[in-house]
């Protein structure tokens, strides 16, 4: 089960943080896809809005963590003893010592966020979602207190394909196939339109829950295995197509992004077509002057995909980052994933959407 936590954005206005510091959050969402040898550039922009967690255990005795469940990276970290920062010690930290099944690797690596980084160094223990899995993941060494502090959730769990971990270490997911835990090679996700503390939606490992959609699937291929990338046919504002993606678009469907967001070239027009402007923080706010807003279509494999405003409005960034040769990039986020029950099929290397229940 995933439940509704409060979004790091929340947490920071109830602390009294100064609007100052949300706008100096900003930055490039779509950042988090650009590959590097030597880092992994996961922007908190992204989970700025986040607030679908569920728990996961590290460890013998089990040991709790709230995490993302992130289809948009492939590493898990979590919290722990080795840092001493006001950021770490305000969440839940793993304890190696207290582990029986514990294994240190000893390796480091950097998880770079523009305005600070997270450094973590590699462990290998029993990870237990619904079912035990040895699995290397992540212990955080330091952890920058702004604005890690304010994270309602303690770590990510990464759901993308391998090529995007680290180099050598089995994701999640590959691990839990090559132990024959999952029934099916695929996994799905169904967020709740209207979550609360107790239940905001699910994340199903090995299958799908056909209660939690209606209608049929449409299966869409993944176009570059590295993230969960299909392709985009067509955008529509209302009943007017733009033309946008005549040459082709690409769409990372994304589960630790809240946003929609749309390809930086085309914001203006979008806001312009919509009668509506965007703040310093990029997202849609003043819409007084708009009578009516209308619905929002994506082509895919030949079928429409829709987006009411109720949906939309207020949810929608820019991204200038553009997809590996050239064609716009767009990041279908927890704003889109609300409307679609979202199928994760490995073997097919394939995405599949029904709309939510």
């Amino acid at each position: 089960p995933l439940r509704k936590g409060r979004s790091m954005r929340e947490v920071m206005r109830a602390s009294g943080v100064l609007e100052g510091v949300l706008k100096g959050l900003k930055g490039d969402p779509g950042r988090k896809y650009l590959l590097s040898d030597t880092v992994a550039y996961e922007p908190l922009t992204n989970y700025l809005n986040s607030f679908y967690f569920g728990e996961i255990s590290i460890g013998t005795p089990p040991q709790n963590f709230l995490v993302l469940f992130d289809t948009g990276s492939s590493n898990l970290w979590v919290p722990s003893t080795y840092c001493r920062t006001p950021a770490c010690e305000n969440h839940a930290m793993f304890n190696c010592s207290l582990s029986s099944t514990f294994s240190d690797i000893g390796e480091t690596y950097i998880l770079r966020y523009g305005f600070g980084d997270l450094s973590v160094v590699l462990g290998s223990d029993t990870v237990t979602v619904s079912d035990f899995c040895p699995l290397g993941f992540g212990l955080s060494l330091d952890e920058p207190s702004s604005p890690f502090y304010y994270l309602d959730f303690d770590g990510i769990l990464g759901l993308a394909y391998p090529g995007v971990g680290i180099s050598g270490y089995n994701t999640l997911i590959q691990n839990m196939m090559q132990q024959n835990q999952l029934t099916e090679p695929i996994f799905s996700f169904y967020y709740s339109r209207n979550p609360t503390y107790n239940y905001g939606g699910e994340v199903i490992l090995g299958g799908v829950d056909t209660q939690l959609y209606t209608g049929e699937v449409l299966w869409t291929p993944v176009v570059q295995e590295f993230y969960w990338k299909i392709g985009i046919e067509e955008f529509s504002i209302g009943p007017s197509a733009t033309g946008w993606c005549s040459q082709g678009c690409h769409g990372i469907v994304d589960t630790g992004t809240f946003l929609l967001t749309i390809p930086g070239q085309f914001m203006s027009a979008f806001l312009q077509q919509l009668g509506a402007e965007e703040n310093d923080e990029g997202y849609i706010v003043d819409c007084s002057s708009v009578p009516s807003m209308p619905t929002l279509y994506f082509a895919i494999s030949g079928a429409q995909l829709s987006l009411p405003p109720s949906v939309y409005v207020l949810n929608v960034g820019s991204t200038y980052v553009s997809s590996t040769n050239g064609q716009p990039l767009w990041i279908l986020g927890n704003v889109f994933l609300r409307q679609y029950y979202s199928i994760f099929d490995i073997a097919n290397n394939r995405v599949g959407f029904a709309l939510s229940a």
